[in-house]
């Protein structure tokens, strides 16, 4: 007894010093890696959610190495480990629309019209997020707007690559369009809104269901801090938040490499813009530029970047860029001229702030009506804290206010 006693304090010991020397190399790693402004506020918050981000992320590349299980994979389990239990206002339903899995938000309340629809596509760069990570977000919409929200959990990078998770969030919109009476929604009163990589995803359903004339138009896109090209990862917002957590500059390239390629084997070419040929960087310059960004979003230390050529073996690689189906921004004004009432959401603090200025600029110049709401103390992810307890963020319960 004594024995397995001693074996046992041991072992606990061996775990708690192994647990303590984790936490300090990830509080270690994140004071030299990242750079908190001092225009966040409540920064030591953001600091404690991404040591806890970056502890995860340790730990599965020790189990990964060990062989028990990938890192990604067990990343998404501890990500989408907590359940919540039934609403008291709303019905929760899990569905197939089209071989997608889809979970349904319904208020329980009797409406006496029918009720606006959303669809919602959750961030995650592609390779995370899932119905679990964005529950406590959609069942707040569905409450506090009265609507019917459809959250679409499409296929994840790296194992399904681009056009995967877009054809599956296209697939269960254009579902749902064709079946709108069964959940007592509006034609005219249709959304897609998504978060990061689901704003990406959005914006591309939106642009193709533009042009549809046998589906009900889309009343209006939500794109909160939306990634919507591929082109520059060097404009203003790049360089000046390229370490603020929850999303670096390194790790905004990597993400699109997954969804694009399932690998990253081009992410210092992609970073350093040296992946697409300048002549297709001088037509696109009209969209894409630093020169379409308000100037007062340059003044904290950004530097403009000599224009650099590729070479045809990397281009031939992550050509797929120029596709507006992955990178929105770069749709013909044809088509964006067409696009619904659009609102977004940027943070002062993002490396993907530009992105949405870009777009904002490119909407209001074909006569799309825009509401774009700043967050000039947020930063990449705040919404979805808005509800964490002791981790939540004021900007962030703002910001959702706004979007409901």
């Amino acid at each position: 007894m004594a024995v397995v006693l001693t074996v046992l304090v041991l072992f606990l010991a061996g775990f708690l010093a192994g647990f303590i020397l984790l936490v300090i190399g990830a509080i270690n790693f994140d004071f030299s890696n990242s750079e908190i402004p001092p225009g966040v506020n409540q920064p030591a918050k953001l600091r404690i959610i991404h040591i806890i981000l970056i502890c995860t992320a340790v730990v599965g590349r020790i189990l990964e190495n060990i062989g028990i299980c990938t890192q990604v994979s067990f990343v998404r389990y501890m990500q989408g480990r907590k359940t919540l239990g039934a609403d008291p206002k709303l019905f929760i339903k899990d569905l197939w629309f089209d071989e997608v899995p889809v979970r349904i938000y319904q208020p329980k309340a009797p409406s006496a019209s029918q009720r606006r629809g959303v669809m919602f596509f959750h961030g995650g760069g592609w390779v995370f997020g899932s119905l679990e990570t964005h529950e406590k977000l959609c069942r707040f919409i569905a409450r506090e707007s009265e609507s019917v929200v459809v959250s679409v959990g499409y296929r994840l990078a790296p194992e399904h690559k681009y056009p995967a998770a877009y054809e599956d969030c296209l697939n269960a919109t254009q579902h749902f369009l064709q079946h709108l009476e069964h959940y007592g929604v509006d034609p005219a009163r249709v959304i897609v809104c998504g978060d990061s990589a689901g704003g990406n995803l959005a914006a591309a359903v939106s642009q193709t269901l533009a042009g549809s004339s046998d589906l009900p138009k889309l009343r209006a896109q939500i794109l909160i801090y939306p990634s919507l090209q591929a082109l520059d990862f060097n404009l203003p917002s790049y360089q000046q938040n390229r370490g603020v957590p929850l999303l670096f500059r390194e790790r905004a390239a990597f993400y699109v490499l997954q969804y694009l390629n399932g690998n990253a084997t081009n992410l210092e070419e992609v970073l350093e813009g040296s992946h697409i040929p300048v002549d297709i960087k001088l037509n696109y310059r009209k969209w894409v530029s630093p020169d379409n960004i308000p100037e007062e979003f340059k003044v904290r230390g950004y530097k403009p970047r000599v224009l650099l050529d590729c070479t045809t073996e990397v281009f031939e690689k992550v050509k797929r860029f120029c596709e507006p189906n992955l990178c929105p921004l770069l749709a013909e004004d044809s088509v964006v001229h067409q696009l619904p009432e659009s609102f977004i959401l940027t943070c002062e603090y993002d490396v993907l702030r530009d992105d949405g200025l870009l777009y904002k600029k490119r909407l209001e110049d074909n006569g799309v009506r825009v509401t774009w709401y700043h967050l000039e103390d947020g930063f990449h992810g705040i919404i979805n804290s808005f509800n964490s307890d002791w981790l939540s963020f004021p900007s962030g319960k703002r910001g959702l206010d706004n979007i409901v």
